[in-house]
């Protein structure tokens, strides 16, 4: 493999996992104070096509990229309500928001699909002057679009607000043992529905990131690709650490590019549907992990998590 298509996969790779990242960054918080949501990829559907919609409508990728954000935190609060006030089954919630984010992408999309997103309205790249001549880092890491960036200065700042700051420790408490965080003072439902909410926000932005810079076209059934799921399991591959999540996306995402980068290099040994299966397997693999609760103990995973809190019950 020749250094032009090196730099060219892994540069792909970088922008494949900026999606994962940041609705395993979103999910992670959200597990953190002890609510389970397998919604994601329905909140990154419907964040997309709102994202979508609202750049063709006014030619701002910002603006389409704020709706769509918003977007994904309206469908969280909704599991957020369901979850935490009137205390359903979590899976079974999360499941639902995947099936009513689908379907109702798909009607809001219906009008535009197939329908490419005009290339004022996509996210611009840019170019950090000084680091982008370096060999093949400066092709990889510096020429991304913004949204790159904030999201490692995302990782950053969840990672100091969790290990470093007092509401931080608030919420690992209440993810930990509610009841303790209820007697100690802190409003355990208040904090679960916040950090859920903005749980969501981060995946319907990752949903709009997929549409303003990935797939720059509405089609509901190419748009995600199941990579919500992926960020699921990712969280427990990170092991609940913001950091680690930052850098499974990365491998995740050269995962997800590997098909095209061995195309492009002749190699033709390895068949090129078990290359796209490949991070399908990985995620597969670790949600098999997550299945033991032993092991998603050891693995850093919340004592709470998917646990229903009720004050009364005490």
């Amino acid at each position: 493999m020749n250094e032009t298509v090196l730099a060219m996969t892994l540069a792909a790779a970088v922008a494949a996992g900026t999606p994962l990242a940041l609705a395993a960054i979103g999910e992670l918080i959200t597990e953190r104070a002890g609510i389970l949501n397998l919604g994601v990829e329905g909140m990154m559907l419907l964040g997309a096509v709102t994202t979508f919609l609202v750049a063709l409508a006014t030619g701002s990728p910002w603006l389409g990229m704020a709706a769509g954000a918003l977007a994904g935190a309206g469908l969280s609060a909704a599991h957020a309500f369901l979850t935490i006030s009137l205390r359903a089954n979590q899976i079974v919630s999360g499941l639902a928001l995947v099936i009513f984010g689908t379907g109702l992408s798909t009607f809001l999309g219906r009008p535009v699909e197939g329908m490419p997103l005009p290339r004022e309205s996509r996210l611009p790249r840019m170019s950090i002057e000084i680091l982008q001549d370096l060999p093949l880092l400066g092709r990889v890491l510096f020429q991304q679009d913004v949204v790159v960036y904030a999201t490692w200065i995302i990782a950053a700042l969840t990672a100091f607000y969790l290990f470093r700051t007092r509401p931080g420790l608030s919420l690992r408490a209440v993810g930990e043992s509610p009841a303790t965080a209820d007697v100690m003072g802190l409003r355990v439902n208040a904090i679960r529905y916040v950090h859920t909410i903005v749980g969501g926000l981060l995946g319907g932005g990752a949903g709009a990131y997929l549409m303003l810079a990935r797939v720059p076209a509405w089609s509901q059934a190419a748009t995600t690709n199941g990579i919500g799921f992926i960020a699921i399991a990712l969280v427990v591959f990170a092991s609940w650490r913001p950091w680690r999540a930052l850098l499974g996306a990365l491998i995740f995402g050269l995962a997800l590019r590997a098909n095209f980068a061995l195309q492009a290099a002749g190699v033709t040994f390895v068949p090129a549907e078990f290359l796209a299966m490949t991070p399908y397997l990985l995620t597969i693999l670790v949600l098999i992990v997550l299945s033991f609760s032993d092991l998603r103990r050891r693995a850093g995973a919340p004592e709470a998590l998917g646990v229903p809190y009720a004050r009364e019950e005490r």
